[in-house]
């Protein structure tokens, strides 16, 4: 009898214990020591540093088009579907056919490198590495004053995610005593950014040279917006740089941080201890999350451990391009859409918007250096920092939308971001939020500015910029 009251304590003891020891007895790990002034470019340049930013245009070369042609004329015959199969294998090969034709001869090359190049771009060698980076300033009256956002992208994706939305997060208005000037860089090793030549360039480096972009912009102290890859290098920034970043705004809540996964299983038991009702689908039951994962993460073991293997793959065919990388803005936009014989591929994006991403792979070459940053974070240097663990007062808010990929409910991201501000969920969108919903999207920021704005002046913190 005692021995079976004891097996029934244990649990019970751990299911108790473990929360009280998570949320009130362990003490967060140091802030790691980082290097701000790390190299990642040629040793031969270190010596002779150009601090010069200078104008930059894209270009669609007539020799880049004519060899993309070629290459999507004399693609391989690819292997037919199985029957009744839509995109649960991935891209299905009976449609990719009519996003060839597209790309090769429709696609208005000229017309898309004006609208490309529509905004201001520059480049400037960070840390030994030629950064890409748009940079919209609105013209304001006297008594708006212009604040500075980085806003951050992710892979697959681009700085042509946010184009839709930089009018409207620029806009001037008379509802705002402040209009944003955004900063939009091409992550190293994506777009037009340099790749590191050695290894490490990890999401935390990136936070590094980003937050010595602003600063050689002349912006000591600035908000910054991310998804994805972006969401990490945001964080990653509010946590080294307090008292520099005044707001982080991300579409993409997420932790990695042991309590997380603990208060998850709990709640596998009885959701309302953990989520609002309303949005327990999201989060439960476990099995469809993990199996979910167990689906959609193949890529990422892939790129975690043998980039290079694929990206030789992917830099040598633009149609194996164009279906590794579209086949995530079907799935990642809406899961549902895998079961639709074209991937649902249109259901808000345009072949023009998809296509045009896809050029900030192939033109620079770009696609096996965006692929290595996840072998750069996947590792031990990167996990043994525990940042999701180590909380920040940085001003915050998300925006969480239905079919992205995790869900957290707002006392679990409160953990680490210490002065939470809101939590906007909304009943729609996935994973490309800025691009597939600008509107909302631009709208979420701004609110979340004025809220970060009005933080600073009730605690007087900081010094607005």
């Amino acid at each position: 009898m005692a021995k079976a009251v004891f097996l029934l304590l244990v649990p019970l003891l751990v299911l108790i214990g473990l929360p009280i020891y998570c949320l009130f007895l362990k003490s967060p790990p140091p802030l790691p020591d980082i290097d701000t002034n790390a190299w990642w470019g040629p040793e031969k340049l270190k010596q002779k540093q150009n601090t010069n930013i200078k104008d930059f245009k894209i270009k669609f070369t007539e020799l880049i088009v004519t060899e993309l042609q070629r290459r999507l004329r004399k693609h391989a015959t690819f292997t037919p579907p199985l029957e009744g199969v839509a995109f649960e294998y991935g891209f299905n090969s009976d449609i990719i056919e009519n996003w060839i034709t597209y790309w090769r001869e429709e696609y208005p090359f000229e017309e898309r490198e004006k609208f490309l190049n529509q905004f201001p771009q520059y480049k400037t060698n960070i840390q030994g590495l030629n950064i890409h980076f748009l940079r919209i300033k609105p013209d304001v009256p006297q008594n708006v004053e212009v604040v500075p956002m980085l806003l951050l992208h992710g892979w697959p994706g681009s700085v042509r995610e946010f184009y839709e939305a930089i009018p409207l997060l620029t806009e001037v208005s008379k509802d705002r005593d402040f209009a944003i000037e955004v900063i939009i860089p091409s992550l190293p090793g994506y777009g037009f950014s340099d790749a590191a030549i050695r290894p490490g360039l990890s999401t935390v480096d990136i936070a590094v040279i980003f937050r010595n972009l602003m600063h050689r912009l002349g912006h000591n102290k600035f908000y910054v917006q991310g998804g994805d890859w972006g969401a990490i290098i945001g964080s990653n920034l509010a946590t080294f740089f307090p008292d520099e970043v005044l707001g982080y705004h991300s579409n993409m809540a997420f932790s990695t941080a042991p309590a997380a996964t603990i208060f998850s299983i709990i709640g596998s038991f009885y959701p309302p201890l953990v989520v609002e009702p309303e949005y327990a689908d999201r989060m439960y039951p476990l099995s469809k999350f993990y199996a979910k994962l167990l689906e959609e993460l193949g890529y990422l073991h892939i790129q975690a451990t043998k980039p290079d293997t694929i990206g030789i793959a992917l830099t040598d065919s633009p149609s194996g391009l164009l279906a590794y990388i579209l086949e995530k803005f079907s799935s990642w936009t809406n899961m549902e859409h895998r079961s639709k014989k074209d991937g649902a591929l249109e259901f808000r994006f345009t072949k023009e918007q998809l296509i045009d991403n896809l050029m900030f792979y192939w033109v620079p070459r770009s696609i096996t250096t965006s692929m290595r940053l996840y072998a750069e974070n996947f590792n031990k240097r990167l996990l043994s920092m525990n940042l999701d663990q180590i909380p920040t007062p940085v001003p915050s808010w998300f925006i969480q939308a239905k079919h992205e990929v995790a869900y957290l409910p707002a006392w679990i991201i409160r953990w680490k971001y210490q002065n939470l501000q809101n939590v906007t969920v909304i009943d729609d969108g996935g994973h490309f939020l800025a691009l597939e919903l600008p509107e909302l999207f631009s709208k979420d920021v701004l609110k979340a500015v004025a809220a970060f704005r009005n933080f600073h002046k009730q605690n007087k913190a900081k010094t607005e910029l």
